[in-house]
């Protein structure tokens, strides 16, 4: 049994190219019921209305819908960074996409999308009076929008990008490279992740969304 488990840890390893796991949260072996509590004592922040968001463990999964049209985000901040972080695998999903969204007739709004913060360094937004804030790569699984393809908000223009990982419903595996990314996207020495978090935002669209998340995992370079 021993040899096994050894076995299975090394092809785990090669894999991975050799990383370490640096920080993982795993959804799927929690009770189903109500979210905040648990996400509470893990360290997570509820920001704009993602209260309003029914956080809730379902069938192995954080589950996450609106019928209205909020926009909410939900996520952990690292008091002293973590360092040398290569990429990250997210097992998420969608189950129901706004109607609306449209990122190329700049109806940005997502069923389910992951901010990845990098380093402390500020950037302004662009326009005078909201905040500015550090780097950020993003990536979301958009109904209408092309996979691989990197887009730019309509804020943050020069700090801030997001990637479509995926156009279609139902459970995805996405492994992000948040080391290269940044390094093609900012040109730049890649900074400690500071913080990461998942939104939903169905302004201006129809019908609501629902989402889900299994497990985040982030590998050393």
């Amino acid at each position: 049994m021993k040899k096994i488990v050894l076995l299975l840890m090394l092809c785990g390893t090669l894999l991975m190219g050799g990383s370490k796991v640096l920080y993982t949260l795993d959804f799927s072996k929690q009770k189903d019921g109500d979210a905040m509590a648990w996400m509470q004592a893990k360290g997570f922040q509820f920001l704009l209305d993602s209260k309003e968001l029914n956080l809730r463990f379902s069938k192995g999964r954080l589950t996450f819908e609106t019928k209205d049209s909020i926009a909410g985000l939900f996520g952990v901040r690292f008091k002293n960074g973590i360092s040398n972080v290569g990429s990250v695998l997210i097992e998420w999903g969608v189950e129901k996409f706004p109607k609306g969204a449209d990122w190329s007739k700049g109806n940005n709004r997502v069923a389910i999308g992951a901010v990845f913060v990098m380093g402390k360094e500020r950037f302004t937004s662009g326009i005078p009076f909201v905040k500015s804030v550090p780097y950020f790569l993003a990536p979301f699984i958009g109904e209408k929008e092309s996979v691989g393809k990197q887009y730019t908000g309509k804020l943050y223009k020069k700090s801030g990008k997001y990637y479509c990982v995926s156009d279609k419903a139902g459970l995805k595996k996405t492994r992000f490279n948040i080391d290269q990314k940044f390094k093609t996207s900012f040109g730049a020495k890649v900074p400690a992740l500071t913080a990461f978090a998942f939104q939903m935002n169905t302004k201006n669209t129809d019908g609501g969304a629902k989402a889900f998340i299994k497990k985040i995992t982030f590998y050393s370079k």
